[in-house]
């Protein structure tokens, strides 16, 4: 709130929304559901989702990254979230859990963690297809516009691009695979179907008894190996080389299908968002891009806004694992200590990054932002300049905060914009 507090904006509703993975798109939701309420006043809505999970030594700390997505909502909107297209699944599994308060480090049961990711995914997808049909085929909440009058279910088809959430890029393939295996079991002239060739010997399964099968997984990642090229490869961009995100992660997947195509190529598309957090949670949804790709529309500027992703992933700074290692041990042994002042150099982080400045005896935090050539952006305009001396901190200018006019756009759309890795 000390961003906002500057500017003199304390007129902010929104709280901390935190459920393992799942918490950025709890935040998605609640931020497109004030929008479309009475009590949307005009501005718009801004979601941040970051996460300070940490694996312990083991096989599992090889998989962990680290990232931050900041995603606008409100109207007028690139990536219009469909009404109608949408299941959700929730339910209790001890399958990753904090029970040691004075402990960053999980306890993870692996197998069940993989089970209750593809049992949710089931889930979601079935609820997402039963709700998309037309009426008097199967019973649903709500028919998509898009789909009506076509009398056939909803398949993987149906969307452009399918992005996941990514603990490992491995999994993600999985997934894609998991739903042509649910498209080919409720497919009753899957016989004719060319794409289900050679895979008439599992017409048989039950969905609750291959989440371990490694014939069925073998042969569905075979089958669906195209399908996942071209609507999910192009997803795992940040994923590939910035591991799990946590909570960011899949909307680090949908900034890297952003940023490797143009407008043009986007334009129209549908976009499947498969949201996972474990204890668990999880939703299917789906975003349709608008079909305005002329130069300086929004599309045009939300792709603008990541055509560097690339590079910024590129100009990283590659350390051995052994430093890695030592800076987790640090971590380790003063998270939880009072009257602490960091001595790491600061030298290392990109400009504008905020980082720990101290912790006082009664554990409060100061932060402050290594110095940006841009002084005059809105980044500089909001935080506080670190300066030559660590406990000095120059409040920034005040900025007001935009507003958009009563008579905007329908609001069931939302803008997604400027993916940060």
């Amino acid at each position: 709130m000390q961003l906002f507090e500057e500017s003199g904006n304390t007129d902010v509703e929104g709280i901390d929304t935190t459920n393992a993975c799942y918490g950025g798109t709890a935040a998605v939701f609640n931020a497109v559901n004030w929008i479309e309420s009475s009590s949307w006043d005009g501005r718009y809505a801004l979601v941040v989702a970051g996460d300070i999970a940490v694996y312990a030594t083991g096989n599992a700390r090889p998989t962990g990254g680290v990232g931050a997505i900041a995603l606008l909502i409100g109207p007028n909107a690139p990536l219009i979230f469909e009404r109608g297209l949408r299941g959700t699944h929730m339910q209790h599994a001890y399958d990753f859990y904090k029970p040691d308060m004075l402990s960053e480090y999980p306890i993870v049961d692996g197998r069940l963690s993989i089970q209750c990711y593809l049992s949710a995914l089931d889930r979601c997808y079935s609820v997402t297809a039963k709700r998309s049909v037309p009426s008097g085929r199967k019973v649903g909440f709500r028919r998509s516009p898009q789909l009506e009058g076509n009398d056939r279910d909803f398949t993987l088809n149906d969307f452009s691009f399918m992005i996941f959430h990514s603990p490992y890029c491995k999994l993600v393939q999985k997934s894609l695979a998991r739903m042509m295996l649910n498209d080919f079991l409720n497919d009753q002239n899957r016989d004719k179907n060319s794409i289900y060739g050679g895979l008439e010997a599992f017409g048989d399964v039950k969905l609750e008894d291959t989440y371990f099968d490694r014939d069925v997984e073998k042969a569905f990642m075979k089958a669906s190996s195209d399908l996942f090229n071209q609507k999910t490869k192009a997803s795992l961009l940040v994923s590939n080389q910035n591991g799990n995100m946590y909570t960011s992660s899949v909307y680090g997947s949908l900034a890297s299908v952003l940023a490797q195509y143009s407008p043009q190529q986007l334009a129209g598309k549908r976009i499947g968002v498969f949201s996972y957090g474990s204890g668990l949670a999880a939703t299917l949804y789906s975003l349709k891009v608008t079909q305005d790709a002329t130069p300086g529309s929004a599309l045009d500027k939300i792709t603008a806004s990541l055509c560097d992703l690339k590079s910024r992933l590129d100009s990283r700074t590659c350390v051995a694992p052994a430093a890695f290692a030592e800076s987790m041990k640090l971590r380790e042994d003063t998270h939880h200590l009072g009257n602490y002042i960091p001595q790491s150099s600061i030298d290392s982080l990109f400009e504008g990054t905020w980082y720990l400045v101290r912790v006082d005896e009664k554990h409060r935090r100061t932060y402050a932002r290594r110095p940006s050539p841009n002084a005059d952006t809105l980044d500089e305009g909001v935080g506080l300049v670190h300066s030559s001396t660590a406990a000095e901190h120059i409040p920034s200018p005040a900025k007001k905060v935009p507003r958009l006019p009563g008579t905007a756009a329908e609001p069931e759309a939302a803008v997604i914009s400027n993916g940060e890795h």
